[in-house]
């Protein structure tokens, strides 16, 4: 929040009234989490180009070598906030998936990744975006790989159980978290049909496409290589 001003009158021995103000300073932490917010906002609407310091540090009150002293410049600040979103992205599908059954582990990593699309909309906008600088947690993909990892394990115990080669669990996990994903980045936008409806279709497929699956799946054209 930026830095709140108080105001009062007083009279002055000319009885002439004069008005003062006290400013309450924001601490090194307030200042920093203000410029996070207002940074993510702006990386959202305008991407990581079209997003100045100037306007970062306008929309905060301050001078820019606030900015620089929080954060090196722009560069640090968006590194922040692309990684502040990559972790809380796999911690809300990661903590989810906590059910027994596959199908319905299927239901909440789809409803995970929604409901961080629903809640954390300029968030999930930041990391869609190809990234113009390195990130210590990765990039979107990189993310989408490690989410699907998670998911691999499920599949492998699921796929031995059923007589298939937990070995090629790795690339069905990438395949389901894929497709979430994508259907997730247009979700985004058209926000139709309602998000359990989104889930419950995105379900539809990938367990249907799984429950008939064939242990040595074949190709029926003619290219064979």
């Amino acid at each position: 929040m930026i830095d709140a001003v108080a105001t009062d009158s007083s009279s002055t021995p000319g009885n002439e009234k004069q008005r003062r103000t006290r400013r309450t300073r924001m601490t090194g932490a307030e200042r920093r989490q203000q410029l996070l917010e207002i940074g993510r906002t702006l990386f959202a609407a305008k991407g990581f180009e079209g997003t100045s310091v100037e306007e970062i540090a306008a929309k905060a009150g301050v001078s820019k070598p606030v900015v620089y002293e929080h954060f090196g410049g722009k560069e640090g600040l968006y590194a922040v906030v692309v990684d502040r979103e990559m972790r809380r992205l796999l911690d809300m599908v990661t903590g989810s998936l906590t059910a027994g059954h596959p199908r319905e582990l299927c239901e909440q990593a789809a409803f995970a990744l929604l409901d961080y699309i629903e809640e954390n909309t300029d968030g999930f906008r930041i990391l869609v975006r190809d990234s113009p600088i390195p990130q210590s947690t990765g990039s979107f993909a990189s993310l989408i790989s490690d989410i699907a990892t998670q998911v691999e394990d499920i599949l492998g115990r699921e796929f031995k159980s059923r007589g298939f080669d937990p070995k090629l669990a790795p690339l069905y996990a990438q395949a389901l978290v894929g497709m979430v994903a994508l259907t997730g980045q247009w979700w985004l936008d058209v926000r139709r049909p309602k998000k359990a409806e989104v889930a419950a279709h995105l379900v539809n497929l990938a367990w249907h496409g799984l429950d008939g699956l064939e242990a040595k799946p074949h190709l029926i054209g003619r290219r064979k290589s």
